[in-house]
């Protein structure tokens, strides 16, 4: 949906992934869309060498986040969440399942 608008689907995916789920790191992001790790990787370093990510490293791990000095930000995540209202229901529900599973176990704590 976003593919022509970016020009990749991996790179659709890899803002969609980020948008919902606020960070992620390469394989993570490859795994939930069964896709090769090769051009999600490489999307996450053409995204944060233009200002529109950034990443930090945990451990071995890169994680990557929106850049909160990229000057579309705003604009940007209000064109994810107007895409998200069309992605299928169960690329929603798998999104954002993660996310509730994650606030419970911090609640447990």
């Amino acid at each position: 949906m976003l593919e022509t608008l970016v020009g990749s689907r991996s790179c659709e995916q890899v803002l969609l992934f980020i948008s919902v789920r606020e960070e992620g790191y390469p394989r993570e992001i490859a795994r939930f869309f069964a896709v090769d790790y090769r051009p999600i990787r490489n999307q996450l370093d053409r995204l944060e060498i233009g200002g529109i990510l950034r990443s930090r490293s945990v451990g071995r791990t890169r994680l990557y986040s929106f850049n909160p000095r990229c000057p579309y930000l705003t604009e940007l995540k209000g064109l994810l969440v107007k895409v998200m209202t069309f992605c299928p229901e169960d690329l929603k529900e798998k999104l954002v399942m993660k996310i509730i599973y994650s606030q419970i176990d911090e609640n447990l704590e």
